[in-house]
């Protein structure tokens, strides 16, 4: 009779290995939910032509928190962390271009 020797990680344990412990998520959970605030508040208070630059670049920012910390790429191989930007700079990019053909930019 053979015993499994897997070893299953504690939450602990995970959180030592990448160096956040949970109160450090918990911080990026409540930063996350200020960003979202901000942008549900742009629908309420105009931001006149800095509207659309606004909700970009806390997008932005919301996205490589979630991708560095949440899905631990902070911690990972740089060449995954380049495939996420890239995905997120084309994506910008699209939706600039989608926005340009419908004349957005030109009021």
């Amino acid at each position: 009779m053979t015993t499994d020797t897997t070893h299953i990680a504690t939450s602990a344990e995970h959180s030592e290995n990448h160096g956040m412990s949970t109160a450090g998520y918990i911080r990026i959970a409540a930063i996350l939910a200020a960003i979202t605030a901000l942008e549900v508040s742009t629908v309420y208070i105009d931001f006149g032509p800095f509207f659309l630059p606004a909700l970009l670049i806390m997008m932005a920012v919301k996205f490589v928190m979630v991708v560095s910390y949440f899905m631990h790429l902070k911690f990972d191989n740089k060449i995954f962390s380049l495939m996420f930007y890239a995905g997120l700079i084309l994506a910008v990019g699209v939706y600039a271009a989608f926005l340009a053909t419908f004349k957005f930019f030109i009021q």
